[in-house]
């Protein structure tokens, strides 16, 4: 049995309108924060609970400004970063060899998929 979306009004106690979140979003990722910590921040600082109650989504404000980045991409990058910065100290290190490869390896498969997605 598939349950139909609900649709969830406002709270009377939320103060913000539509226009001061997005402006909100877009001032936190110029500060270098993701669409989950956007989210986080949103429902924790500002109070916040949902942006579907407002009828956006963050994803798409960022879009919109041109900041969004896929977060397994921006996770691999900092994988292989930090194993980048390993594998230079230890060259001896068989695993972190073999680690580098593999995720050079995903990290490459999702930017394929990625182009290939969304140049459509």
């Amino acid at each position: 049995m598939v349950k139909a979306k609900q649709i969830m009004e406002k709270p009377v106690w939320l103060k913000y309108t539509k226009d001061e979140v997005k402006a909100i979003i877009i001032k936190l990722a110029k500060q270098g924060l993701t669409a989950e910590k956007i989210g986080l921040t949103l429902r924790d600082q500002y109070g916040v609970p949902n942006v579907s109650l407002y009828g956006i989504k963050i994803k798409k404000v960022l879009e919109a400004e041109g900041k969004f980045e896929e977060p397994t991409n921006l996770n691999l990058k900092k994988k292989l970063d930090a194993i980048i910065g390993h594998y230079k100290k230890n060259k001896q290190d068989k695993k972190a060899e073999r680690s580098l490869i593999i995720t050079k390896a995903k990290l490459k498969k999702r930017d394929d998929y990625s182009k290939k997605k969304f140049d459509k």
